[in-house]
């Protein structure tokens, strides 16, 4: 088993604190924006923080758009961290007209509620359906920071959501594919060993 992991740098992911994380659970990460390197990863982490459009023109212009959805259509494991989450969709509110890899149906859309948003700080897990790496976190308490959610078109591949005033799409999957709207890497123990499971994938 590999624990080799690449982690996608496209100049807008919190790099350093993700590859600490991967290296703490016995992982070993490769950041890289080699488009080589990237599909013939064996395990691939999306980072990403900031804006949708801004993101995907990053991918784009890296000429990695094609290389993710290619990655993502192989069914290996593949891990999107917030932004990196978002853009597996086909669009968002934050970024009119502008195309998501379109990994899933649905678009990302400004969270509806009467709290404070940004989305930040920490919430609670709700498990809704299966994931190769969720099962041990069902009530645990992990970081988040966004203003903007994901609402799958199906939303069986919902793997987890948390109560903001309203429910909120925290983490989705099919698969080997798994995305977290929520930050692992600053989810303390939990966000470890969430990672953990990751990194111990067996394609």
């Amino acid at each position: 088993m590999t624990k080799q992991v690449v982690i996608v740098d496209y100049g807008m992911g919190n790099l350093h604190s993700v590859n600490k994380a991967i290296f703490a659970v016995g992982g070993e990460a490769v950041i890289t924006s080699d488009p080589a390197i990237i599909k013939n990863a064996e395990k691939l982490i999306l980072p990403g923080v900031g804006a949708f459009g801004d993101c995907m023109e990053n991918l784009a212009k890296d000429g990695l758009v094609e290389v993710l959805q290619e990655y993502l259509a192989s069914g290996k494991p593949f891990l999107g961290i917030c932004l990196g989450m978002q853009v597996l969709f086909e669009g968002s509110e934050e970024a009119p007209g502008v195309k998501g890899l379109g990994y899933f149906k649905g678009l990302v859309k400004k969270i509806k509620t009467k709290e404070k948003i940004p989305h930040m700080g920490w919430n609670k897990l709700k498990l809704a359906s299966y994931s190769p790496i969720l099962d041990e976190a069902k009530g645990e308490f992990v970081y988040f920071v966004h203003s903007f959610h994901a609402e799958p078109e199906n939303r069986e591949i919902i793997t987890a959501t948390c109560d903001y005033g309203t429910e909120v799409t925290a983490s989705v999957g099919n698969g080997l594919v798994q995305a977290f709207q929520f930050h692992p890497e600053k989810s303390s123990k939990v966000g470890l060993g969430l990672l953990k499971k990751f990194v111990e994938l067996e394609n």
